[in-house]
This record gives structure tokens, C-alpha cells and sequence, in this order.
């Protein structure tokens, strides 16, 4: 299981674009986001570097 953090995700769309970008790649990847926390949760085959900059691409940068 991988956690980032993750900046400017501020509603349901915004967890639904990142989960997208992930799952763009890694079709059986389980994702979770915590609004409040700004904590993106992913259970996938990706790298943490990949993952992470999948995110960043979707327009939610990750916080190092």
C-alpha cells in the first residue's frame, strides 16, 4: 500500500481525475482519497515515483 500526499484536491471530481490518471495505467489499482487529510491511498502494481507523477499530471501535485 502506497499513501501521498497530495495538494489541492478539493472535491468528489477531484478524486475522481486522480483516480483516472491512475487507473489509466494500472486498470486493477484500488485508490482512496481523504479530502480533509489531502491523502491519496493506493493499492497498485505502479512505482510510488510513477504513481506520484501521474497524480502531479492530473493537476494535483504531490507533496513531498
Amino acid at each position: 500500500m502506497l499513501s501521498l500526499k497530495v495538494s489541492g484536491m478539493t472535491c468528489g471530481g477531484c478524486i475522481n481525475a486522480v483516480t483516472r490518471a491512475v487507473q489509466a495505467q494500472d486498470p486493477g489499482a484500488k485508490v482512496q482519497a481523504d479530502l480533509a487529510t489531502q491523502t491519496v491511498t493506493l493499492e497498485t502494481t505502479l512505482s510510488a515515483e510513477k504513481a506520484a507523477q501521474l497524480i502531479t499530471d492530473a493537476g494535483f501535485p504531490v507533496v513531498q
